[in-house]
């Protein structure tokens, strides 16, 4: 049975507690969406500052831009930001082997079995390529080649400057109707009988009263956790990481068309290309190395001078064990973390923000709402936790304690039977609302050395000579569609330049 609230009635007042990308997002969509019928609120204090290192994005995040009408141009202009077909994973399948995780499909289905079944017949019969280069975004990517065309156009996302799309962000959501208040919060008051936030109350005395909160208040979890102790689950044992180093650094060439992912002895290192600058990190185990040396290893492997000191971060890998509790919504950082080797975060940040609008309680908090946005984002969350880990365990890396305890730990039968499937029969099958697809899952497992052992049976109607021609076909087809593109800068100084990136290009020419 559905149960109200006893704060019964309409929910109108909205706080978000906490700004950055998770705050001013959320804030953005609800007043664009909901402007008309709720107050939007959001408090965040200039003294607190963001983790801000958010800045590679996945192609899901244009649907949102779509849903609250952002103008593309408009927005890479004033991020600073470039375009991402996909991650070039480096030396993650062993020191010195690389492959590219791409955003587009590859080669061509058919009804019983994926393109994989084929590759695998071609390669057996020494006719194929490697896997990826049978992807249109892949092979662009290589060839730092970008555009956007109306018809056959390629997948892509965006890198950019988090803290410049949080200004963006929130000088659309106050046109929109929402307000910001400035403030530290020092006290989350409860209402007695319900257990619901009644209010917050600021350093300055104020204080903000709500119907729904929105926590995006970061690792805190100011009001999800510190307030309604809500729980924790600590995913540590499958992704080891804990820590995050990051810095920003000069320009020295051309911006590439996807994001670098670089393993490194005991973790991984990212290079994220913007039209000015890169924001570079490493992501790493404390338990196999210390800060000074993560530090280290990262100022010894960066290009250009450095913009800014490096920044610490420490994190435990996991997820709020309900991101909907009371009147209280976590999202972003506050909800979870998994770690951000397939950028995901923003992705989270969005689809919570989705869901929220698809389920907003206009008339009232009811359980079954809560449990069912629940449901869904643990499923979700569950599903992108597997895919993160594959790309840990399934390595052939055995050159530090650190690839040695990820290729040999314990991972979630989840992931289990979708390895030994995989390798077995070279099937791979999507979960309804799954964020990754099949194509996903084939281009990783393959890149990480696992190659299935069997094709479908259907591939074997085809004879050699046919099968050779569908190859070459899909190749060629592929060849010609990147051969037609501009190369990735020329198409952002066309399309979307940065005024920092004028300035720079005038200071350059003189």
């Amino acid at each position: 049975m559905n149960t109200q609230c006893d704060l019964a009635g309409p929910v109108k007042k909205i706080v978000v507690v906490g700004g950055g990308t998770a705050g001013w997002m959320s804030a953005a969509t609800i007043s664009k969406t909901l402007g008309k019928s709720v107050d939007v609120t959001l408090i965040e204090s200039d003294a607190i500052p963001t983790i801000g290192v958010g800045e590679a994005t996945i192609p899901t995040l244009m649907s949102l831009h779509q849903l609250i009408g952002i103008n593309e141009q408009e927005f890479v202009k004033a991020v600073n930001g470039t375009f991402k077909l996909g991650i070039s994973f480096e030396s993650w399948r062993d020191v010195g082997e690389d492959y590219i995780h791409s955003f587009g499909s590859t080669g061509k289905d058919c009804w019983a079995a994926g393109f994989q079944h084929f590759w695998v017949k071609a390669m057996q019969d020494s006719g194929a390529k490697e896997y990826g280069q049978y992807c249109s975004e892949l092979v662009a990517a290589q060839q730092n080649k970008f555009a956007i065309t109306p018809k056959h156009g390629l997948n892509y996302a965006y890198h950019i400057d988090a803290g410049l799309y949080a200004a963006f962000l929130r000088e659309f959501a106050e046109s929109n109707g929402a307000t910001r208040v400035e403030g530290k919060v020092v006290n989350v008051n409860l209402d007695q009988r319900s257990g619901f936030i009644h209010s917050v109350s600021l350093e300055s005395g104020k204080e903000v009263v709500g119907d729904l909160f929105i926590d995006c208040s970061g690792f805190r979890g100011l009001l999800i956790e510190q307030a309604l102790h809500t729980g924790y689950d600590d995913w540590s044992h499958w992704l080891p990481c804990d820590s995050a180093i990051a810095v920003q650094t000069e320009a020295l060439e051309e911006p590439i068309p996807y994001t670098r992912s670089i393993a490194r002895e005991s973790g991984w290192q990212w290079r994220i290309p913007l039209q000015t600058r890169v924001g570079n990190g490493l992501v790493f185990c404390g338990r196999y190395m210390s800060d000074d040396e993560a530090i280290g290893t990262l100022l010894d492997n960066i290009e250009g001078e450095t913009l800014n000191d490096p920044r610490v971060i420490k994190f435990t890998t996991g997820t709020r064990r309900k991101h909907w509790n009371k009147n209280c919504i976590a999202i972003g950082l506050s909800s979870g973390f998994i770690e951000p080797l397939e950028s995901t975060s923003i992705h989270l940040i969005q689809r919570s923000i989705t869901r929220l609008m698809q389920m907003f309680p206009h008339n009232g908090i009811v359980e079954a709402d809560i449990n069912e946005f629940n449901h869904q984002m643990a499923s979700e969350i569950d599903n992108i936790r597997d895919f993160i880990v594959l790309h840990y365990h399934v390595t052939n890396r055995q050159d530090s304690a650190f690839w040695r305890h990820c290729s040999t730990m314990r991972i979630p039968d989840s992931l289990q039977h979708r390895i030994d499937l995989f390798r077995e029969t070279g099937r791979v099958f999507k979960v309804p609302t799954e964020l990754f697809g099949e194509n996903s899952w084939v281009q990783v497992m393959i890149g990480q050395g696992l190659v299935p052992r069997d094709f479908h049976p259907i591939v074997n109607m085809m004879s050699k000579t046919e099968l050779t021609s569908f190859m070459q076909t899909i190749d060629q087809n592929v060849q010609g569609l990147v051969t037609q593109l501009p190369s990735h800068s020329e198409f952002i100084r066309h399309y979307c330049q940065s005024q920092q990136s004028m300035e720079m290009e005038k200071l350059a020419n003189g």
